[in-house]
């Protein structure tokens, strides 16, 4: 059974690579089973680990509540048919407005909160350092990096002698020092990215040439 799913893997990693000969039924063959083979995993997970245990044990323990959640879901529904489609609106516009609630909350409170309180903490020295001035200027930079990349995502914009709205200039140039920021964050992201598809690849390639090994010696 072993040697059977290593020649699977095999064939699947081949029909994969063979994108690099441009899209073709090989490769949209292995595309449509990943991607039958992780809806169908999803499915799974929906059920057996919210539908079930969190909505119909409970109504069968007698949690009448959850059946407002149980008929917004029904209605959600739906919006499977044209005819009816509108009936879906109420519970979809729940969940859009749930969803921006947490966005909202999320980057608030974890994002812009938690940096302003990162860049705060960085001037902390009650606490014993290494090197002091390697540590300001760290703390520097952050604090700076922060401004600046704040200040590029201001659009306030004023409109003089009938030119062009353009934005005040000391906010011009934090603007400018920001998007650095930015680029080089976007950067070594794309690096990581980048990196992360070389290892995958040579870990592929390496897997390749071990079952190519593996079935010629026997």
């Amino acid at each position: 059974m072993e040697l059977v799913w290593l020649i699977v893997s095999f064939v699947v990693t081949l029909l994969i690579f063979s994108y690099i000969f441009g899209d073709n039924p090989l490769f949209r063959l292995a595309s449509y089973a990943f991607v039958g083979v992780a809806a169908g995993y999803a499915g799974l997970l929906v059920v057996y680990q919210v539908l079930w245990p969190k909505l119909v044990q409970p109504l069968l323990g007698g949690d009448l509540l959850l059946l407002v959640p149980l008929a917004l879901g029904v209605i959600l529904l739906l919006k499977l048919f044209p005819r009816y489609a509108r009936f879906g609106t109420l519970p979809m516009s729940f969940l859009v407005g749930v969803a921006a609630a947490v966005a909202i909350g999320g980057a608030v409170i974890g994002t812009i909160l938690g940096q302003v309180q990162g860049a705060v903490n960085d001037f902390d020295f009650s606490a014993p350092v290494a090197n002091p001035t390697l540590t300001l200027i760290e703390a520097v930079l952050v604090l700076v990096g922060t401004i600046c990349t704040l200040a590029y995502f201001h659009f306030g914009a004023r409109v003089k002698n009938e030119q062009a709205p353009s934005r005040p200039l000391f906010v011009e140039t934090l603007a400018q020092v920001g998007q650095l920021f930015l680029a080089v964050t976007l950067g070594s992201l794309f690096a990581g990215v980048f990196s992360a598809a070389i290892t995958a690849l040579i870990e592929r390639l390496d897997f390749i040439r071990n079952v190519v090994i593996t079935l010629s010696s026997r």
